[in-house]
């Protein structure tokens, strides 16, 4: 039997996908990357917000629509917050999965295909889980769930409580993908920076003096810290091993002091400023992401100017923005001051406006330095300037995978995909960058 995956959401429903997928391999299902060969067919849906559950439910029917006889499972967040609600309006689905235990898929398509076979129970084995990532890359999920019950959040309605891996499950995950070639350790979270709050002995600075302990060349990325507990002692860390990258990926969502506190936040512009010039000052090629909000209720013209002048002066290097979406059994579904949606979507629209020179201005500093610059991508051959030549797409540290801009790269001669290469950076082009790969770094 065959099944063709269909994924949609965040990285942390990728990993959960790749664990599927690991299971469904050891089981004796074989993945096929053409949905005309797949007997089954898996939408792992995301159920965040209001866009990503109907991106996923349409996934559904436009696939029964193309494939009336083909299975159909929805799985993940989206089957797992509304399993009994989708079963009644949702016919064109064979059958719902959710997140609560992954080992059962085999169990669950097993069901689905109505086939007499037994369901193997298999347990996960992360380090050895297919990657859907471009080459060199791979994301490690260190805890699951959130404490932080951030008003508009739907996280703990359908992930739950913050549940950390220990230290060591997660170093031996690292260790199976360094030997696999990996050079890029992505890890990630609800929130990282609250990793091992709910173990005894466990913390994210702890984690990174155990993986700075491995040998080898290879990159770490910490993404997702929550800005209100971010754990300085990390800096420290980053600053002994280049290895872990400066990238820090800060969910900072608004900036005026009323919004953040509806929101169950604590911070306030002036901390945040003050984070961002401590990160600045401890590490000189720091990158800052954010994610902000427009529309949350009670958001007042005066409110969305505070957000426009905190961009202005932090001066990110990456921003998204998204519109607020009201979600059902949050604390701000019933809040007052509702805020109309074409008002958050042109607030959306100004923020991500006003981002585009401040992030080109960033990346500017980058110009004329030789960084190494992770290769995932090939381009068929070009005629350049220096002759027959290769066009390849990578990423800098400055960069993390899918969200941020890309890197150009120049070169007289291939290169291995999924290696760091060193590379002079020659120009920028909008919010990429473009580079010129050095002839040390060139495969032969």
């Amino acid at each position: 039997m065959t099944y063709y995956l269909d994924p949609y959401g965040c990285v942390k429903n990728q990993v959960d996908a790749e664990n599927m997928m690991a299971i469904l391999n050891e089981a004796g299902w074989a993945e096929s990357e053409n949905v005309e060969d797949a007997d089954l067919i898996i939408v792992n849906s995301c159920g965040f917000i209001e866009s990503a559950k109907k991106e996923s439910i349409d996934a559904v029917l436009s696939w029964r629509k193309l494939y009336p006889k083909k299975k159909i499972l929805l799985a993940g967040c989206l089957a797992q917050r509304y399993a009994k609600e989708l079963a009644g309006i949702l016919p064109e689905a064979d059958g719902f999965f959710g997140i609560d235990d992954l080992t059962d898929i085999a169990k669950a398509v097993t069901g689905v295909m109505k086939t007499s076979a037994d369901a193997p129970r298999i347990e996960i084995r992360p380090g050895r889980r297919p990657l859907l990532s471009l080459p060199g890359s791979a994301y490690i999920k260190i805890s699951e769930g959130c404490d932080n019950h951030c008003a508009f959040c739907a996280i703990p309605l359908i992930r739950g409580r913050l549940r950390s891996r220990t230290t060591i499950d997660i170093i031996d995950e690292c260790k199976a993908l360094l030997d696999r070639g990996i050079k890029e350790l992505c890890l990630i979270g609800q929130d990282t920076g609250s990793y091992g709050n709910d173990l005894t002995s466990d913390s994210l600075p702890g984690l990174m003096e155990s993986l700075s302990k491995l040998e080898g060349d290879f990159w770490v990325r910490i993404l997702y810290i929550h800005p209100d507990h971010f754990p300085l002692p990390i800096l420290d860390i980053m600053e002994r091993d280049k290895r872990f990258l400066p990238y820090f990926d800060i969910p900072f969502q608004h900036a005026s002091e009323k919004i953040l506190l509806a929101m169950n936040r604590r911070g306030n512009a002036e901390n945040y400023l003050e984070l961002i010039q401590t990160l600045r000052r401890r590490l000189e090629d720091a990158v800052i992401r954010t994610t902000f909000m427009t529309g949350f209720p009670g958001e007042t013209e005066e409110d969305f100017a505070l957000l426009l002048d905190f961009q202005k002066k932090a001066k990110l290097d990456w921003v998204g923005c998204f519109a607020y979406s009201r979600e059902e059994n949050t604390p701000a579904y019933k809040m007052k001051g509702r805020v109309a949606k074409k008002t958050a979507t042109d607030r959306k629209r100004l923020v991500e406006e006003g981002q585009i020179s401040i992030s080109e201005n960033q990346m500017e500093r980058f110009v004329g330095r030789t960084l190494n610059v992770l290769v995932e991508e090939k381009f068929e051959p070009q005629e350049l300037s220096t002759g027959e030549t290769g066009l390849y797409l990578g990423r800098l540290p400055c960069q993390a995978p899918e969200v941020d801009g890309s890197t150009v790269i120049f070169t007289s001669a291939p290169l291995k995909t999924g290696t760091i290469i060193p590379c002079r950076i020659i120009a920028r082009a909008g919010i990429d960058l473009e580079a010129q790969a050095l002839n040390k770094g060139i495969a032969q």
